[in-house]
């Protein structure tokens, strides 16, 4: 088939041994490759209660069937593995251009398999695939180690790693590509790190087929034409991602103080124009994107004067920012660019330490707990300083590094109901009590607290609906409107083929879905319908629930911090509000066709999914 090499690299990192092997085009076609098809294999070949960090888990790269072609934001690949952080199904997704390189290598994925005695990467070339010592490179942070490898290999691969969190097996450790881009959540670089894998370093130059080249090039001139009308892309062409934290402050949804609040009185100096205009250098764009929303910046006055980097992107903002209490942009970015150098994903890290001052403040955390160093609110320096500690597990920067469930865990007396993640995952910057949709999406993720599993947030801080479905409308965001389940349910299917087929889920929810099916079909030659392709998002979706089933995920799962349940926002518009979650859970298990008590999706809808070979694991 063309848009895919059908092909993947097998790495046993025990043994050393490379092999290859091929993809069936009908499992591709199945699951639309990248995070859909890595899911499959994911099932097939780790074992119900596999050590995260042990040898059984598979560390799976997959590149999408868009990945490399010349259409709006393609550039993606996806990472999948059981998560160290959760316990449960982990996907990192990242743009920049690694993705497009790997798969001009002539491959569409690798699986990384056991564990090796000594630290390694790996090198892909057209075609070819080789394991080099990495002994020098350990301990090294993201920009040495690419460097180096560069300087090794005497050309200018692309390169994804980790730096020393993923060596200390910090649970939220990121793999980081093109240096400021990040498969940042789930904790994948730990997996990478546990199994002394440093690096993936790439360099190819056999293009992608595409099976109707002249029609394909066609149309995807047309998505781009319609996507440079598009408000959403000009919006964050100025301001990056950060554009939206104004229209989420302003509706009282922005998390402060750890979700003691929703609206932030110093925005103002952290927002996208305080950005633009105290620190951005320039646009950066992933491959074959029109918006360029990435942003080089450099740090021009203070103490961390003269340090350049990528970002702060919105979420970094929101939680080193708001949740922190922390209105100094330079202490922010530079706890950003920190996190890129050591391999973090910024928020987990910022809403741990969010997390901790809450502690502190209210004496759950002590002073012999942190060294005598005082949590406090609003410590710009302490941000910074923490980045450090929790990379290097120094001190208190132990604890920290497991992240906030096991820190709640080990700490008790209440701190759980403020510990503010689901099913692991720290929850980003959205408050769910201004946008009762979210509480439940934020509930039902596969990965954990996810925003983008659904982005249902989206069209209500934007006030732009989303073109991807037919309606995302949400009538009254502080309702718990169960006919609106259905929104929720069409956009996570729908944002879930972003993520096989490599398409960047910001732009691609201002084209409509037969656009990106008509794509889809052009390159691969498939006749995909548009009921074929949202089933086959539904199927990917159902598949990563069922895994965690498998490893012993239920319904009691699907719920949220008891902050968001119990404690009114006590300022703003959503003042007064909660998350009402339990109807719209209700609803959304009937939509779902998943079992209320068990939480696992029924026989019935396995079976009308073509997942019958989860059943025996799942209800036998």
């Amino acid at each position: 088939m063309a848009g895919c090499h059908n092909r993947l690299l097998r790495v046993n990192l025990g043994t050393g041994g490379i092999t290859e092997e091929m993809i069936a085009e009908e499992e591709h076609k199945k699951y639309l490759g990248g995070a859909g098809l890595a899911t499959k294999y994911l099932w097939d070949e780790v074992p119900a209660g596999a050590d995260p960090l042990g040898p059984e888990n598979r560390l799976i790269f997959m590149a999408g069937s868009l990945t490399g072609v010349i259409a709006p934001s393609t550039g993606r690949f996806s990472v999948v593995a059981k998560s160290p952080l959760t316990g449960i199904w982990g996907q990192a997704n990242s743009g920049g251009r690694w993705g497009v390189e790997f798969k001009k290598c002539g491959y569409d994925g690798i699986i990384f398999e056991g564990e090796s005695p000594e630290p390694v990467y790996l090198v892909v070339e057209d075609n070819r695939a080789e394991l080099k010592s990495a002994a020098g490179l350990w301990g090294k942070n993201v920009p040495e180690t690419t460097y180096l490898i560069r300087e090794e290999l005497k050309d200018k691969h692309k390169v994804a790693c980790i730096g020393p969190a993923g060596e200390n097996l910090v649970k939220y450790a990121a793999i980081m590509n093109d240096f400021g881009r990040a498969a940042g959540r789930c904790g994948l670089g730990a997996v990478m790190g546990a199994k002394k894998l440093k690096a993936i370093a790439v360099k190819g130059s056999i293009k992608t087929p595409v099976a109707q080249p002249e029609e394909f090039k066609a149309h995807s001139k047309k998505q781009f034409e319609l996507m440079d009308e598009s408000m959403m892309k000009m919006a964050m062409q100025s301001f990056g991602t950060s554009v939206v934290l104004d229209l989420v402050n302003v509706r009282g949804g922005f998390p402060t103080r750890n979700w003691q609040m929703g609206v932030y009185d110093l925005s103002e100096d952290i927002n996208g124009p305080a950005i633009s205009d105290k620190i951005l250098t320039r646009n950066v764009a992933c491959f074959a994107c029109p918006i360029a929303c990435g942003r080089g910046t450099e740090i021009r006055e203070g103490k961390y004067k003269g340090h350049r980097g990528e970002g702060p992107e919105y979420e970094t903002v929101g939680t080193f920012g708001g949740m922190c209490y922390v209105n100094d942009l330079e202490a922010i970015t530079m706890a950003g660019y920190l996190c890129n150098d050591y391999g973090l994903d910024t928020i987990s890290a910022g809403s741990t330490i969010a997390f901790a001052m809450e502690c502190y403040e209210k004496g759950i955390l002590t002073d012999s707990d942190t060294g005598g160093i005082p949590f406090k609110f609003g410590d710009a320096d302490l941000i910074v300083d923490l980045v450090h500690k929790i990379s290097r597990r120094e001190g208190v920067g132990d604890l920290l590094a497991e992240g906030t469930m096991r820190m709640a865990e080990k700490l008790g007396r209440g701190s759980e109901s403020f510990a503010m993640h689901v099913k692991g995952l720290e929850l980003p910057a959205y408050d769910s009590r201004a946008v009762q949709l979210t509480g439940l999406t934020y509930a039902t993720a596969n990965r954990g607290g996810d925003h983008i599993t659904a982005y249902v947030q989206g069209p209500t801080f934007t006030d732009a609906p989303f073109l991807i479905v037919e309606d995302s409308e949400i009538k009254d965001p502080f309702i718990a409107d169960t006919g609106e389940v259905k929104v929720a349910c069409d956009l996570e299917e729908m944002l879930t083929t972003f993520d096989c087929v490599g398409a960047c889920k910001f732009m691609g929810l201002c084209l409509n879905a037969e656009d990106w099916v008509r794509l889809v079909n052009l390159v691969t030659g498939w006749d995909l319908s548009l009921e074929e392709y949202k089933q086959a998002g539904e199927r990917v979706y159902n598949l990563a629930r069922a895994y965690s089933n498998r490893e012993g995920l239920r319904a009691e799962s699907d719920t949220l911090p008891g902050r968001l349940l119990e404690e009114p926002l006590p300022d703003g518009p959503a003042e007064g509000h909660v998350n009402e979650l339990p109807a719209l859970l209700d609803a959304y298990y009937r939509y779902r066709r998943w079992d209320k008590d068990s939480g696992k999706p029924t026989r019935e809808k396995l079976e009308e999914l073509e997942l019958d070979y989860t059943i025996p694991a799942l209800w036998d």
